[in-house]
């Protein structure tokens, strides 16, 4: 079969590989779409960071090369020894959590940020291939309702969607969301999903705001208005209700933690390059806090299919396929260069 290996940095290759069969416990899927995330574009440019270039990944055994992808949906193509519950033909979505069950976080039933976590695509042969094996409990069945290639986003919507969790938000709740790209877009989705109607994007770049707007979103252009001062004339002086950067750039820290209200969070779901340096007076004065998030459990997939087979995510001007022969130049150039905003993957071309 064909699948995209990751050898190293900036070093991606397409080549045949041997197609994986079930052992017990285990389910076979050929892959629909695999999605295309930042993490895939820090291995890629930056890397390797998560993907063990020496010893293996002390759950899955696996160490570089690995064949990339975590953000998947597929068919069932067959199911190993002791599974009864999913069968040959099940539409299912791919949670691609490796927890150990041992450490504390798991025992608590945060296995998200379990002490050896892995990630299938990253420590583990991933779904950037034809087919994939992955364990039972990654396993989510798809409804009559949902296309297969839509539950591609389940990944990154849980992403984003435990982020909105972490917000501690109702109905009544004001929020701002900063950052337009595929996960600010999810995080919007999950708030809207909770009831929200008082939410505004902050997002510099017209194209984006453009793509958010056209689903329904209310923007902010940073680079025109000062956003602090705006919402502190709007709330009266009392902030937000909670603020999500999924920008990760100094300057949006800098205005989120200036527009939550006292004892609100700021929930930080991106990835850094640089270390932000945060000026805390804004947090001690008003006893603000910064939370942090990361990847999702079940439910909260649980929550996003759910919301999936209400037809409330809209995938119109943001959501793009490409080829699996055209991975790099098509996918991971593209969305660097801020070309394209979500890409998926199809193994099938």
């Amino acid at each position: 079969m064909r699948a995209a290996v990751y050898y190293g940095n900036s070093d991606l290759r397409i080549e045949d590989v041997p197609e994986p069969e079930p052992s017990e416990g285990r389910i076979k899927v050929r892959v629909s779409r695999n999605g295309i995330c930042g993490t895939d574009l820090h291995e890629y440019y930056d890397g390797p960071i998560f993907i063990p270039p020496g010893d293996p990944h002390p759950l899955t055994g696996k160490s570089m090369p690995v064949v990339m992808g975590h953000e998947f949906s597929g068919v069932v193509a067959d199911v190993g020894r002791g599974v009864g519950d999913v069968q040959e033909g099940d539409h299912v979505a791919i949670e691609p959590l490796y927890r150990c069950g041992e450490c504390r976080a798991c025992r608590t039933g945060r296995y998200n940020v379990c002490s050896k976590i892995g990630f299938h695509g990253l420590m583990a042969d991933g779904g950037m291939a034809e087919y994939t094996v992955v364990p039972r409990d990654q396993v989510h069945r798809l409804p009559e309702g949902v296309p297969v290639e839509m539950g591609a986003l389940v990944e990154p919507m849980a992403v984003a969607y435990h982020a909105a969790v972490q917000g501690q938000v109702d109905d009544q709740s004001s929020a701002l969301v900063y950052g337009a790209g595929p996960i600010g877009i999810g995080i919007w989705f999950a708030l809207r999903g909770m009831g929200l109607t008082e939410i505004d994007v902050v997002e510099p770049s017209a194209v984006r705001r453009k793509a958010i707007e056209a689903l329904g979103a209310r923007t902010l252009d940073p680079t025109e208005l000062d956003v602090p001062e705006l919402i502190a004339d709007r709330s009266g002086g009392d902030g937000v209700d909670a603020a999500f950067d999924a920008a990760g750039v100094a300057p949006a820290i800098e205005s989120a933690v200036q527009c939550v209200g006292e004892h609100r969070p700021l929930v930080s779901v991106a990835i850094y390059d640089k270390p932000l340096i945060t000026p805390l007076i804004h947090l001690v004065l008003r006893e603000r806090r910064i939370q942090g998030t990361l990847c999702y459990t079940g439910e909260d997939y649980r929550a996003v299919i759910d919301l999936m087979a209400r037809g409330h995510y809209d995938t119109t001007g943001w959501v793009d396929t490409v080829a699996l022969s055209d991975v790099v130049d098509q996918g991971f150039e593209q969305l660097r260069a801020g070309r394209r905003m979500k890409l998926l993957v199809d193994p099938s071309r």
